[in-house]
């Protein structure tokens, strides 16, 4: 998606963000994020927040909506500070993180913190008031008819592993943020899909799988279960893969193969029987 730039915003739509955060010095556009029409950092008086948003008009305005409320409700995310609804534009404000993209290769001091944050998150529900498909409904194109029931978990997950939606604080917490693709899901449903992302960065389909144990949620999942997420992930991200490609899916799917390569071979041998 296009971005647009902070002062090409309409001027009532500029004034009603001011009316909240004062008045803007300076505007940097967000590097990273292919869906946001805007995403800015926004820098005032009293400090810096993050604005991201799109225009009224356009048929996925909806998802900042849903954004926002599961943002909310989620911990280990940033906070909701405001919304807009001016001048043909709809925008919300959140806080500014200070923080860097974590490191996930094998060794990096980050990776205990991304355990704390991946506990933590499994152990929340999905707010019952938002209604919202869950995964494995997303994924019924590439889920057995008979969807087993170990995939049809409510917990708050996420989905959108990349490390560009994580930061880690001066304090070494790690906070997730983008929230747009959330919906029910099994506990463990992030943890899982976080195991493409460290094979990706260089570790081996069983250290990513060492790591993720470190969960409990994780580590208690029905293997089978886990079996059936690592080929139904390997088969939607080839399908969007030849489909809706971009720069960073060629390596994320040759993750997500290996990754259900080692299942397999792993539920051939027995080697699974008794854990993820």
């Amino acid at each position: 998606m296009d971005r647009i730039e902070w002062h090409d915003l309409p001027a009532e739509t500029r004034t009603a963000v001011e009316q909240r955060t004062g008045p803007v010095e300076k505007a940097e556009t967000a590097p990273h994020g292919v869906m946001s029409r805007l995403a800015c950092t926004v820098h005032t008086g009293a400090g810096r927040s993050f604005v991201k948003g799109t225009r009224q008009d356009d048929p996925q305005a909806w998802v900042y909506h849903h954004e926002s409320q599961v943002t909310r409700r989620a911990p280990l995310a940033p906070h909701v500070l405001w919304e807009v609804d001016a001048g043909g534009w709809l925008l919300y404000g959140y806080e500014y993180v200070d923080g860097r993209h974590p490191n996930l290769a094998p060794g990096a001091d980050d990776l205990d913190a991304l355990v704390r944050t991946l506990t933590v998150m499994s152990e929340v529900p999905w707010p019952e008031s938002i209604r919202k498909k869950p995964l494995h409904t997303r994924w019924s194109g590439f889920l057995p008819a008979d969807v087993p029931s170990g995939l049809q978990g409510c917990g708050l997950a996420h989905t959108d592993m990349s490390p560009h939606n994580m930061l880690v604080t001066p304090a070494g917490e790690l906070l997730l943020l983008d929230w747009a693709l959330s919906c029910p899901a099994p506990a463990w449903a992030d943890t899982a899909l976080t195991i493409p992302r460290l094979i990706s960065a260089g570790h081996t389909p069983r250290q990513a799988e060492t790591l993720a144990q470190k969960v409990p949620a994780y580590r208690g999942a029905s293997p089978a279960a886990v079996t059936t997420f690592a080929r139904t992930v390997h088969a939607a991200w080839d399908d969007w893969e030849r489909t809706r490609p971009l720069p960073h899916r060629a390596a994320l799917t040759a993750a997500a193969r290996s990754w259900a390569a080692h299942r397999e071979e792993g539920r051939q041998s027995g080697a699974h029987a008794l854990s993820p």
